[in-house]
């Protein structure tokens, strides 16, 4: 089961149990099952499964619930804590420091994706002012330097290895010595793998370990590797200190429940994800965002942190300033399909936000989406001024409709649905209106200025339903505090 179908079902699950007329142990018993059974398909190992019905059915204990509460709150929120906490080991991983060295090595089977993800790590660390280096310490895949050559080459990121040594310690060795003399804060070493888990292969690493002394070990592994995933990662291990894991080809088609296997496996937590075989589909990976977006609760704060971090400094007052007005403009649309082609991989993007993703992103089309978008915006290229700065619908005639279809050189269907897709977000953006948006970092600010009304039309009808409404929204808001309730819903600050 891929994990947008794992995240369905799980969602499926508690949508079924809201719309049940009495909250009792039969309903819940049903939606656990549901939920087992969804994460099993998923291969995530059976005793995490188990324990997590038991852990909830403990939580949940209708015997000692007074009447009044809430209980598909309660439900809701015990599956979403245990679901988080089967990905957090509850410590986090050694973290690099800017300007200090760091040696990083790579640990993983041949075919996991370790040589890309290292450039991937390398060059998510070098966008942010860090200095890294590669090196190749595979001298066992035929062409594994060349790969590394390439990657290194395109991302202009300083790398070592060579054609003549057999030796991987010695390499790992020299390049190490090399970049610390250059002064790089990164130093990232790429280690062999092997089809299968050997005794030559753990050896190996065990020496250029000990021979590198690095800093963190990073365990990468395949995502579709399935019941594998627990036994694989134990066994690394048990030869290398583990210290992060790395969950690569997470692009919606593998299994990804091996990888909630592998964080209890090495009892450390998974750093980053790989969304697909460019360099800049790398993300971050937080768990409570991650529970948040599985689910298709959204996650604001990554939007917003996503906003910062793309939008040119100078343009983003202006924005968030028309994102709380509310209006809406088609050369506004324009200027936002820029930023989110810049985003990198733009489903990520529109499935931060609640309710956008199956719109505008539809699952497993993210290429077909981005050539709609690029389409789109080829169109509003054949647009007037005043055209693109109207917020009056009614100003596109039939006559300026066939006229930007003859400058465009689209038909007329085309253009009709472009001004439909417009209208749906600016809906979507109308319902923003009066909200207080907060400097990068303070999502606290967020919480504060948000209340019940501006919650209600950000939520999915389905997410706001299931917590009762807005009145009900509002009693979950004083019970929890605005900031507890970003966390559960949006996945807590960052």
């Amino acid at each position: 089961m891929a994990l947008a179908q794992l995240g369905g079902s799980i969602a499926r699950a508690l949508r079924q149990m809201s719309n049940a007329t009495i909250i009792d142990e039969k309903v819940l018993s049903e939606c656990l099952n549901e939920i087992s059974r969804a994460l099993l398909q998923a291969d995530v190992q059976f005793k995490m499964v188990r324990d997590m019905q038991t852990n909830i059915k403990r939580i949940v204990n209708f015997d000692d619930l007074a009447a009044g509460h809430n209980k598909r709150r309660i439900i809701q929120q015990a599956i979403f804590n245990e679901l988080c906490k089967m990905l957090d080991p509850g410590k986090p991983s050694f973290t690099p420091k800017k300007g200090k060295t760091s040696v990083i090595m790579f640990v993983g089977l041949q075919g996991s994706g370790k040589t890309t993800t290292c450039t991937k790590y390398a060059y998510y660390h070098q966008k942010k002012g860090w200095k890294p280096a590669l090196i190749c310490a595979d001298t066992f895949r035929a062409g594994a330097f060349d790969q590394l050559k390439q990657n290194a080459t395109k991302a202009k990121i300083p790398f070592y290895g060579s054609y003549m040594e057999s030796d991987p310690v010695k390499i790992a060795v020299e390049g190490v010595e090399r970049f610390k003399k250059e002064n790089c804060d990164l130093i990232i070493v790429d280690t062999s793998g092997r089809h299968k888990q050997e005794a030559a292969l753990f050896e190996e690493m065990r020496q250029v370990s000990e021979a590198t002394k690095p800093d963190l070990v990073i365990f990468v592994m395949d995502s579709s590797i399935g019941q594998a995933a627990f036994d694989q990662a134990q066994a690394f291990k048990q030869s290398v200190a583990v210290g992060a894991v790395i969950v690569t080809k997470m692009d919606g088609h593998a299994k990804g429940g091996g990888a909630l296997s592998a964080v209890a496996a090495t009892k450390s937590p998974v750093i980053f994800i790989g969304t697909g075989e460019h360099m800049d589909e790398f993300e971050v990976f937080d768990v409570k965002p991650f529970v948040s977006r599985l689910l298709g609760m959204g996650d604001w704060s990554g939007f917003m942190d996503k906003i910062h971090e793309v939008v040119p400094t100078d343009q983003q007052p202006e924005l968030l300033q028309k994102l709380s007005e509310g209006s809406f403009t088609l050369r506004l649309m324009y200027e936002q399909f820029q930023n989110i082609l810049k985003m990198g991989p733009i489903g990520q993007v529109f499935s931060m936000l609640p309710g956008f993703s199956a719109e505008l992103m539809p699952k497993g089309h993210e290429k077909e989406s981005q050539a709609k978008i690029k389409r789109y915006m080829t169109m509003m290229d054949s647009m007037t001024n005043a055209e693109l700065d109207s917020t009056n619908p009614k100003l596109m005639n039939e006559s300026r409709i066939l006229r930007i279809a003859r400058g465009s050189g689209r038909p007329l269907k085309d253009v009709m649905d472009m001004l439909e897709e417009y209208k749906r977000l600016a809906k979507i953006w109308s319902k923003m209106k009066g909200l207080k948006i907060p400097k990068k970092g303070d999502m606290s600010a967020l919480s504060r200025n948000m209340n019940a009304q501006h919650m209600s039309k950000v939520l999915p009808p389905q997410l706001l339903k299931q917590v009762g409404g807005v009145g009900g929204l509002q009693s979950l808001m004083k019970q929890m505090g605005s900031k507890d309730m970003m966390s559960g819903m949006f996945g807590g600050d960052r």
